[in-house]
């Protein structure tokens, strides 16, 4: 992970998106903002990519939502890797 990325909760950051994550200071800003289920939402949408044209896409997506000030992936049901109510 580059330095000043924040991480999510149950997923790591990818090193492609870190990349894109740090191309200015305002998408590191906006996604070091998000809560950290809201990181990991990103990255589990991003991950869940299988073709590597849908992942491109996706992370292209996921900064343009974030400049658009979403704080979670458009027409993503959330991650299903996530324990919901604590159990």
């Amino acid at each position: 992970m580059m330095q000043g990325l924040k991480k999510g909760t149950v997923h790591s950051l990818p090193s492609d998106l870190a990349v894109a994550l740090t191309q200015t200071v305002q998408y590191l800003d906006l996604w070091n903002d998000l809560t950290p289920l809201g990181r990991n939402e990103f990255i589990c949408w991003i991950t869940s990519a299988k073709l590597p044209e849908t992942r491109t896409r996706r992370i292209k997506r996921t900064i343009e939502e974030l400049t658009e000030g979403k704080r979670r992936p458009c027409c993503w049901a959330g991650c299903p890797h996530r324990v919901k109510n604590g159990r």
